[in-house]
């Protein structure tokens, strides 16, 4: 297609990349901060406050109770209303409720406050990609995807150090874990109000692109959605009839059961196997964040040169769940073991831009914008489910290789899932045929 070389369409994608990619990426990695700062406070909340693994499995699963019931309408907002705005009021409401995390001293006020989180947050992820999905093609949409993931490793990287230098400090009246939620709530405060003024719903309403890049992009991205009406036309009610949508839906909801159970759980595994210090046990989790920058980034790159999707996002899936089955094996050598989950933490993480370019290849606007809420909504239940699993089996056989075994089954079973599907991803008619 002679318009995807010229000058025109080549300084558009540029400016657009460069303004929009780095601005997600960075509300992104303070979501995932305050996301999972929890697990780092862990090494010291629940022995100050008399939590059994149990009680913190459950929990930290309360977020994902709350978090659901407003995914599918949030992201269909998002699509229909304004994504800005949307993404703005969801990261000013959960800061307050991040800092405000920083006063619980029950039981009850745990679950509260992760009730709460849940509420603020809910359909923050779909409708961030529902954002991509307005200012890039399906061709760029992996890499554009990719960057945004990369903000889950990335965020790794900056939370982890972070928490471990908060957990050892000493200031009057609060104890460092404490310190952790409260200081981590004010940047999306923060981020959230910028929002509002910095990011733009549509490439139609861009000022800040010349007439001749937004014209250009506009009717790139309406010949890409007539494109694919042709091959079919789904309305949100089509979503939750589609095999696919429904397959890929199982898929996360299992790969998520595993990886969220191990989010909020490793740096309690590490700190069990090895007996290390907090700031040691913090710096190691560095390990599988690397891991997880460069593969997210190189595979999404891969995915969209190749344009192929399914074995870049269930290969990630099934090596990962190798890594954890074989640190069941290992379990009387705690730095095989130890390396092991590393290895299957840090390869995880190559799945999630290839794996949310799937369903825009089958729909798209409002449907398509329905599929992620609703992919995203039951797949969050794998949090809920993976942490209380974790607590009860550690709880039950007071050791951490059936949990180990758990992560790794389920981690498998989403990858033969996606190896199965078969999707033509109808970027290449369009492009084809022009």
């Amino acid at each position: 297609m002679t318009a995807d070389l010229s000058d025109v369409g080549q300084r558009a994608r540029r400016r657009v990349a460069y303004r929009l990619l780095p601005f997600v990426f960075l509300i992104y990695v303070v979501n995932y901060i305050d996301r999972v700062n929890v697990s780092f406070a862990n090494l010291r909340m629940s022995a100050d406050l008399g939590f059994s693994d149990r009680v913190y499995g459950l929990g930290v699963g309360m977020f994902y109770v709350t978090y659901v019931l407003f995914e599918i309408p949030g992201a269909i907002i998002a699509e229909r209303w304004s994504a800005r705005k949307w993404i703005a009021r969801i990261m000013i409401s959960w800061g307050i409720v991040t800092a405000l995390t920083g006063f619980v001293h029950t039981a009850g006020q745990f679950y509260a406050a992760r009730f709460l989180l849940g509420v603020a947050e809910s359909s923050f992820f779909p409708a961030m990609i529902v954002y991509l999905t307005h200012w890039f093609r399906l061709r760029e949409r992996g890499r554009a995807i990719a960057c945004l993931y990369s903000a889950v490793p990335a965020a790794s990287l900056i939370g982890s150090p972070l928490a471990g230098w908060l957990l050892g400090v000493n200031w009057p009246w609060l104890a460092g874990w404490r310190w952790l939620f409260i200081l981590e709530g004010f940047p999306a405060i923060a981020l959230g109000i910028v929002t509002i003024f910095y990011l733009t719903d549509w490439p139609a309403q861009a000022g800040w692109l010349p007439q001749a890049e937004r014209d250009w992009l506009v009717n790139e991205l309406q010949a890409e959605l007539a494109a694919k009406k042709t091959v079919h036309n789904y309305t949100v009610v089509d979503v939750f009839r589609e095999r696919r949508i429904l397959v890929l839906t199982l898929a996360y909801l299992l790969a998520m059961t595993g990886y969220l159970g191990n989010v909020y759980w490793i740096p309690t595994f590490v700190k069990r196997l090895s007996g290390f210090s907090n700031q040691t046990v913090t710096s190691l989790l560095l390990i599988p964040a690397l891991m997880g920058v460069g593969g997210m980034l190189i595979n999404g790159w891969h995915s969209d040169k190749t344009n192929e999707r399914l074995w870049h996002t269930g290969i990630p899936l099934v090596v990962a769940g190798l890594m954890f089955f074989l640190s069941t094996l290992t379990r009387h050598d705690m730095t095989l073991t130890i390396a092991f989950l590393l290895l299957g933490s840090g390869f995880l993480f190559a799945y999630f831009p290839t794996f949310w370019a799937i369903p825009t290849t089958v729909l798209s606007e409002a449907a398509a914008a329905a599929s992620f809420g609703l992919i995203n909504s039951i797949g969050q239940l794998g949090g809920f489910a993976g942490n209380y699993a974790i607590g009860f089996l550690n709880d039950r056989t007071h050791s951490l290789t059936a949990s180990f075994a758990f992560i790794a089954l389920v981690y498998v079973a989403a990858g033969s899932l996606i190896l199965g599907l078969r999707v033509r991803d109808p970027a290449s008619v369009f492009h084809r045929s022009n």
